[in-house]
């Protein structure tokens, strides 16, 4: 194994590393599971907050999800090892502020009175984009490491863009059952679960 793997494979953990070494189809869905489960959380808040859930919002949002979720591991793949010491340093770092900036403006939002309260559509424009980067960070990581043990990305990258793309769909209608009990209480809920998710990347690099 190249020296460089070594900071790069301890911020995706050590199950990651086992994965890579035997990438089957088996594997492949382990490790494509375990990279969008953050977008399949971050699609139940968003669920949670949208008063009414069309099939364009679950398109938009599943669709950025995914596509992320595969392109962030082709881009890792191909820059490789000359910025893994950079993604390993500030990676989580990118993934903490994108994610508190979201959550913390949810929960000013949920402290104003209802007709001052902001319409803008999580799954549309800075927003959209600002979750699909957050929740698709670990996935650059793991291209840089395929890199580095010399597996082939696309196949893989494939497989966690689909998976991290049905899970949303999934994600985003369960919220919005969820979110049409709980009115107000929605955007402090999610906001509050994104700022820790956002932590726990952050600790977990």
């Amino acid at each position: 194994m190249p020296v460089h793997a070594a900071p790069l494979l301890h911020q995706t953990q050590f199950s990651t590393r086992l994965l890579l070494m035997n990438l089957n189809w088996l594997s492949m869905l382990a490790l494509a599971v375990g990279l969008a489960l953050d977008a399949f959380a971050v699609s139940i808040i968003v669920g949670m907050t949208l008063e009414t859930i069309t099939s364009r919002h679950v398109f938009r949002l599943a669709f950025h999800f995914g596509m992320f979720q595969f392109c962030m591991p082709v881009i890792g793949w191909l820059i490789g090892e000359e910025v893994a010491g950079y993604v390993d340093g500030y990676g989580s770092w990118v993934a903490f502020l994108l994610l508190a900036y979201v959550g913390g403006k949810m929960l000013w939002e949920s402290r104003r009175p209802s007709s001052q309260k902001s319409t803008r559509d999580p799954t549309r424009g800075a927003t959209l984009v600002t979750l699909s980067v957050a929740t698709s960070i670990d996935a650059l990581a793991v291209g840089i490491s395929m890199a580095l043990w010399g597996v082939s990305v696309w196949v893989p990258s494939a497989v966690i863009g689909l998976v991290t793309a049905a899970l949303t769909i999934v994600g985003i209608r369960f919220g919005g059952r969820l979110g049409s009990g709980w009115s107000h209480w929605a955007e402090i809920v999610g906001g509050s679960v994104l700022i820790l998710i956002g932590v726990r990347m952050l600790l977990a690099a």
